[in-house]
């Protein structure tokens, strides 16, 4: 007999070895699956039929009675979250033959509206960089927020970084725990290169961990958009996040000329459609450079080629 609880870590350790699921997304869906398991349990309830197991099987209406409680006074993103948590493990459970027909196939998340990211003007992301560092501490902030503006990187990436992922002769970092567990390797500038160098010469017993806290071990996701917010209100730039400095990177990116495939290469999207999110900012530039560079924008006669 297997209860509800193990069956949702067998789940978990699928999403991470077989489906390259990120940390965060992993944590969120375990965190909402708990909460599931707990609803039902108080109900009689289980997550699904089984030999050995006693309690009545979940069915649609209970996972809708359980989302009616957690939606209450949340987002409807964080709404949407919970409702892909269910119906992934629910579709795991058909996959394996634990079940025969998933319970919430037709559960729908509500609409999440698509709020856009905060994006620093040059003038705000040179702030950052201001003020000189000195210290172990300084010396690695500076070091995190060139990584993250200068290569673009997610804030799990950025925590995920060994020492051995930078190649400074290359100029190039090694993204080894990308979103979907791809691997990448990013460029990042000659001034990012020196930052990292003066914070890993700064703690030359670090370990393997690049970005390290106050006890030497690895720095949290958590503590790193922490700092990032701090470090963005000390430069007077309010509501910066590790997301703002890569919506920022994709930006400036494109309205210095940088090409759209390029751009989504750099930030490891698999659509390009991503990519356009990433770079609203910058539909001023293309529309520019289409009014400069198209006949037919500018009035003139197409050019016939024949060829």
């Amino acid at each position: 007999m297997t209860d509800d609880a193990s069956v949702v870590r067998r789940f978990l350790d699928a999403l991470r070895a077989e489906r390259g699921f990120a940390a965060a997304t992993v944590r969120a869906y375990g965190a909402s699956l708990g909460s599931l398991v707990g609803h039902l349990q108080g109900r009689g309830i289980v997550l699904y039929a089984r030999p050995g197991v006693t309690g009545r099987a979940a069915r649609r209406v209970d996972v809708r009675g359980w989302l009616a409680v957690v939606a209450d006074g949340r987002s409807s993103a964080t709404v949407a979250r919970h409702v892909a948590a269910v119906r992934t493990f629910y579709g795991w459970l058909e996959r394996i033959e634990a079940i025969e027909a998933s319970p919430v196939a037709e559960l729908t998340p509500p609409k999440v509206g698509r709020r856009l990211a905060r994006v620093l003007s040059v003038e705000e992301a040179d702030g950052l960089f201001a003020e000189p560092a000195s210290g172990v501490a300084s010396l690695r902030d500076r070091a995190m927020l060139e990584v993250l503006y200068g290569a673009g990187l997610r804030v799990s990436e950025v925590q995920a970084l060994d020492r051995r992922d930078v190649d400074a002769e290359a100029g190039l970092v090694t993204v080894r725990h990308g979103k979907g567990g791809k691997e990448r390797r990013v460029p990042v500038g000659r001034v990012g290169l020196d930052a990292v160098a003066a914070y890993v010469a700064a703690t030359p017993d670090g370990g393997p961990a690049l970005f390290l806290n106050a006890r030497g071990k690895r720095l949290s996701d958590r503590s790193i958009r922490a700092r990032v917010h701090a470090l963005g209100d000390a430069a007077g730039a309010s509501g910066v996040h590790p997301h703002a400095l890569r919506h920022s990177f994709a930006t400036h990116m494109l309205d210095a000329g940088a090409d759209l495939r390029g751009i989504q290469e750099l930030l490891g999207h698999a659509s390009l459609s991503t990519t356009q999110r990433y770079t609203h900012v910058g539909v001023d530039q293309m529309l520019a450079v289409y009014r400069r560079a198209h006949p037919r924008a500018r009035g003139g006669k197409a050019a016939v080629d024949d060829g």
